[in-house]
């Protein structure tokens, strides 16, 4: 398989269509290609390639163990091992989210990872019966210009973003697979009436933007007051320019919200191939969690500290939800395009 570059792409009908389909899909069939070696694995990774690419050149180096990947959207790549179904072409899949994992572990698709990898971290940021791991963590948190708005303003619920005043002054990332859990979450904590009145205010007052980074340089820029992102893009653009420089600042939801939701990033195994359960144990391992920590300001999930300038991952305020539970997809993607967030 060559090695495939896929970006921007947007949540399709298909996908849809197919994460919602999961027993017919899984049945499908596909014309077969050979099984890589013990010593290659191929990885559909919804993490970007800017993002994660020193990290699998670190991986090869340390262990010999050669890599292709293939870069998509979480939701996107999850919607086609559906339909490659026992035919897929991956051996590991790499989500951005714990919505997507949790789709194939419903279809039955994934392997039963052993306990010397599971255990490594919390009950609560893994799948119930083992099928995935999860292997970095991420806050939602709202960023916001202090010139714009005081602290002393900022909204204490998610929810009161919906009131006309933040009309023109909020940006989303709707097509965001971090943005789609997030909604998944407000789904199971809120409900769908909650949810859907939400999204269609939102279709009022924000701003939409395909990716969290250009959020946060609109943000920056002055042009929108407030958006809603994952905490690390703010220590990305800071590692840039230089903290003293940013003029932005971050800022969560009153305990519990739904808003201050604190997703994973993780990886199941979808092949009988020895190098592929490797590789997430390794993902657990030293050299990838000071990755997380060090490169990208992601929370460790087996106890290496976080950045200094960043909360413990056990204080942040989130709400008390199975993460499992955000596996019903295409729900949500239904509400957010109905909602006319998305095509």
């Amino acid at each position: 398989m060559n090695n495939t570059l896929m970006r921007g792409l947007k949540i399709s009908a298909a996908a849809i269509a197919a994460i919602t389909a999961v027993t017919a899909l899984t049945g499908c069939a596909k014309e077969s290609t050979p099984t890589p070696t013990a010593e290659s694995i191929t990885i559909y990774s919804g993490r970007s390639e800017d993002l994660i690419a020193p990290l699998l050149e670190a991986f090869t180096e340390e262990t010999g163990i050669e890599i292709e990947v293939r870069y998509a959207g979480s939701a996107e790549l999850a919607a086609q091992i559906l339909e490659e179904g026992s035919n897929v072409q991956a051996d590991v899949f790499f989500s951005q989210d714990a919505g997507a994992l949790g789709a194939l572990t419903e279809a039955g698709l994934f392997k039963t990872l052993d306990s010397d990898i599971t255990d490594l971290v919390d009950a609560k940021y893994r799948a119930a019966d083992n099928t995935w791991v999860g292997v970095s963590g991420r806050s939602r948190v709202l960023s916001y210009n202090p010139e714009l708005i005081d602290a002393a303003d900022l909204p204490t619920s998610i929810f009161d973003l919906a009131d006309p005043a933040w009309k023109g002054k909020i940006g989303i990332a709707p097509s965001n697979a971090s943005f789609q859990s997030f909604v998944t979450a407000m789904r199971v904590i809120d409900g769908e009436a909650a949810t859907t009145e939400w999204l269609t205010a939102m279709k009022e007052n924000a701003v939409i933007f395909e990716k969290n980074g250009q959020i946060l340089e609109a943000v920056e820029a002055g042009e929108i007051t407030a958006g809603l992102i994952n905490h690390y893009y703010w220590f990305e653009r800071a590692a840039e320019v230089g903290e003293e420089n940013m003029k932005s600042e971050m800022a969560w939801f009153e305990a519990g919200d739904v808003g201050n939701l604190v997703n994973v990033a993780g990886v199941g195994v979808l092949s009988d191939n020895a190098a592929a359960v490797t590789f997430a144990k390794w993902l657990l391992g030293e050299t990838a969690q000071k990755f997380f920590v060090e490169k990208t300001s992601e929370y460790s999930l087996t106890g290496i500290p976080a950045q200094a300038w960043l909360p413990a991952l056990d204080t942040i305020a989130s709400p008390e939800i199975d993460l499992s539970a955000l596996a019903p997809l295409a729900e949500t993607l239904e509400l957010i395009r109905n909602a006319g967030l998305t095509d």
